[in-house]
């Protein structure tokens, strides 16, 4: 009895549900086939132009996505040129950006106009939504908005490397500016035996990320244009730099970590050896910890303000505003905050004291060019002898050689060009539609045969 009750407990199988098994396994074999066959060929392809395409159903997909083959079908994938999933399931679209996503550990990319482009665009990292005829679910799931499919290069090839390396730049240039001020004040408590005596005014290290370098910032992360947006659609190569990674890696990190560590040296030790034993007054006294912590703070305003101007490659009256204007706002301060009678040490710091003079502002021009020097040599020797692809364009446009040699401007305008032979029967029947057109024009009685 208890043999015959667990035997009756278990599922019945069908013939009908036999031959399914059967026809899905041989499906998937077939498919599995499929995939090894189109990684051989690609192996075997000498061609170095050559570009594959990969063509796959729904059907063929729910096999392909299952976990013994998915990687199978992703190193396939990788290989060839373009991809085609058709007739393909909402679920099935996330699932294959998924699947590039974590077996690559790439960031991807999703485009869609319609509600069944919903779970794909949220399951990429950046999702683009088409605004049009199939109602705006991919829009409101989106990221970014365009309302036609060929705006899609403007905001990749243009706005795309406008946008890393401003995000680049910007937030190297913070480790930069932090660590020149920060260590500043390490040094002085060093050197003060750590008695917790600060040498800046309260306000003043209150005062320098909000106020006095904050506009600055701004600018570079929101007008900063290396090359114009003409020269981006010219030059397409431009954008690889942002998947190499060109401006964010650790050596760039570094690089600057190290600029900021060096400044922050030079602004402290030269100060104090110039105002050590230095009479500043006309009296013959030596300067204060109050004077040469705002002369110290002069320095680093000047220094970190000079340096994000020479990382700007593109200005307009807003960049020379926000950056001249910082500087400027650090006086107006100064010497309205010398007025007040709270302001304790700093009383009429700038226009009794340190105005006057002339050590103060010769010490502020010698440790602004000592900071600055050393990132002119690195970017000079940069553009002389290991140029970037933008620095031969921003020299050419510079020279206007594009004007005056067109020939060697189409020969640089190729070079950002990599031969392919992607769509070549796609661009032969366009030529010869094109053909075909002028020739209609010319002669309207004319007829056109085609022999097959």
């Amino acid at each position: 009895m208890l043999q015959f009750a667990a035997r009756a407990g278990e599922p019945k199988t069908s013939p009908h549900q036999v031959l399914q098994n059967r026809a899905r396994a041989a499906a998937k074999e077939c498919l599995m086939s499929q995939i090894a066959n189109g990684s051989q060929m690609v192996k075997l392809e000498k061609d170095p132009d050559a570009a594959f395409a990969l063509v796959i159903d729904g059907k063929a997909l729910t096999f392909a996505l299952e976990d013994d083959m998915k990687h199978m079908f992703l190193n396939l994938a990788t290989e060839c040129a373009s991809v085609i999933c058709c007739r393909v399931s909402p679920r099935q679209k996330a699932l294959v950006t998924r699947l590039v996503k974590e077996g690559l550990g790439k960031t991807t990319l999703a485009v869609g106009d319609g509600a069944n482009d919903v779970g794909m665009i949220q399951e990429a990292d950046i999702g683009v939504g088409i605004s049009g005829v199939e109602g705006m679910q991919a829009v409101m799931a989106s990221d970014f908005s365009i309302s036609q499919f060929r705006f899609l290069e403007r905001l990749l090839v243009v706005h795309g490397h406008w946008c890393y390396k401003r995000i680049a730049q910007m937030i190297c240039y913070f480790f930069y500016k932090n660590i020149t001020f920060g260590l500043t004040i390490f040094y002085f408590e060093a050197f003060a035996g750590f008695s917790g005596q600060s040498v800046y005014d309260d306000w003043f290290m209150l005062l320098f990320n909000v106020v006095l370098t904050s506009l600055p910032v701004i600018s570079l992360g929101v007008f900063e244009q290396d090359v114009s947006a003409e020269i981006c659609l010219q030059f397409p190569a431009l954008y690889q730099q942002g998947p190499n990674n060109l401006f964010f890696d650790w050596y760039r990190i570094l690089g600057w970590m190290g600029n900021g560590l060096y400044s922050s040296l030079a602004i402290f030790f030269l100060n104090i050896c110039i105002f050590y034993d230095q009479a500043i007054r006309s009296g013959g006294q030596t300067g204060d910890m109050a004077s040469v912590g705002t002369t110290m703070f002069s320095c680093i305003i000047w220094a970190v303000n000079m340096q994000i101007a020479l990382t700007m490659s593109h200005f307009t009256w807003i960049q020379h505003v926000f950056v001249w204007g910082s500087i400027a706002t650090w006086y107006v301060f100064i010497v309205s905050y010398g007025m007040a009678l709270k302001s304790g040490d700093n009383y009429k710091i700038m226009t009794e004291i340190l105005g006057p003079a002339p050590l103060y502002w010769a010490a502020t021009l010698l440790v602004t060019s000592a900071c600055n020097i050393p990132y002119l040599i690195h970017i000079s020797y940069q553009r002389s002898c290991n140029p970037l692809d933008h620095h031969v364009i921003q020299e050419i446009k510079y020279l206007r050689k594009d004007v005056e040699d067109q020939t060697m401007w189409k020969r640089e305008r190729s070079k950002a060009r990599q031969r392919t032979k992607i769509g070549f029967t796609a661009r032969v029947d366009a030529k010869i539609k094109q053909i075909k057109g002028r020739l209609h024009k010319k002669s309207p009685s004319l007829t056109i045969h085609t022999v097959a």
